[in-house]
């Protein structure tokens, strides 16, 4: 008789239990679960453009209720800018997503090594070189990029003292190797106030490969005439990328804004989905 008062008793503890839980809560499930922790979306433009070039998608990433940073990537050269990149990492709490553009591709495959926090990186019509590898090794063994014939260089003076050289697009040039899909009164604005990038950028091999240990995803621009298209889908293959296509010329995030944010969101939500990882 007691024992089955006892368990008359639990019986009751556990309908009251339930009543009082909300609906689909942890606690009537009989579990425990974490909340996924947004991620901080951290954008990196490349060469010949700035962080302007990512106003639309930050304005949509935003609306999607996530923190963006877009930092000015200095173009000096891809061991600087790698470090000066990792340090604004280490300023952020919480999980990131890296998002890099052409030669910030470079850059956020160095930043990234070693850099915990880091759980997806974004390759947008972007570089993403082995370690060893350069941008000109690549545009090497994939011909048909315009830049070589679009391009202008400019001598300058660094901080220290010793000379450098920039390299700019020529602007009769920027519409059509740049941003062939954008109005001419956009890249004539784009072309204007462009930001030069060393030159020996080009050339300087990759200290690191983040994503042999990085989860990756990579959006080709199949009509890009500064990185060949074949060129990003070996990249993005041999990274074992998620991939996606799009049409558009290089300066994808400004021409297609909605495609980028896109793959980025697929990254984030499958980062938020593991987050225990």
């Amino acid at each position: 008789m007691r024992v089955n008062r006892i368990a008359t008793s639990l019986g009751a503890a556990v309908v009251i239990a339930a009543m009082v839980a909300p609906a689909g809560s942890a606690a009537a499930k009989g579990t425990e679960r974490v909340a996924a922790v947004k991620p901080t979306v951290v954008l990196v433009h490349g060469a010949f453009a700035d962080s302007s070039s990512w106003s639309r998608v930050v304005q949509q990433l935003q609306g999607n209720g996530y923190a963006v940073i877009a930092p000015a990537n200095p173009l000096r050269g891809l061991a600087q800018d790698s470090a000066y990149l990792a340090s604004v990492l280490r300023g952020i709490d919480g999980p990131v997503v890296l998002v890099g553009h052409s030669y910030g591709g470079e850059v956020i495959s160095n930043a990234a090594a070693g850099a915990t926090q880091v759980k997806g990186l974004v390759y947008v019509a972007a570089i993403a070189p082995d370690k060893g590898e350069s941008a000109n090794d690549i545009l090497g063994a994939f011909p048909g990029s315009e830049l070589p014939n679009a391009t202008t260089t400019l001598p300058y003076t660094n901080a220290n003292g010793g000379a450098g050289t920039d390299l700019y697009i020529k602007p009769d040039k920027f519409r059509e190797a740049f941003a062939g899909d954008l109005p001419a009164v956009q890249t004539d604005v784009m072309a204007a106030t462009q930001r030069p990038v060393e030159a020996s950028s080009l050339g300087e091999p990759s200290a690191e490969a983040a994503w042999r240990d990085i989860p990756s995803w990579y959006l080709v621009a199949n009509e890009d005439k500064a990185i060949p298209p074949a060129a990003q889908r070996f990249m993005a293959q041999r990274a074992k990328s998620q991939t996606t296509e799009v049409k558009a010329a290089h300066a994808v995030a400004a021409s297609r804004p909605d495609a980028v944010t896109q793959v980025i969101l697929k990254a984030t939500r499958t980062i938020e989905s593991q987050p225990g990882r």
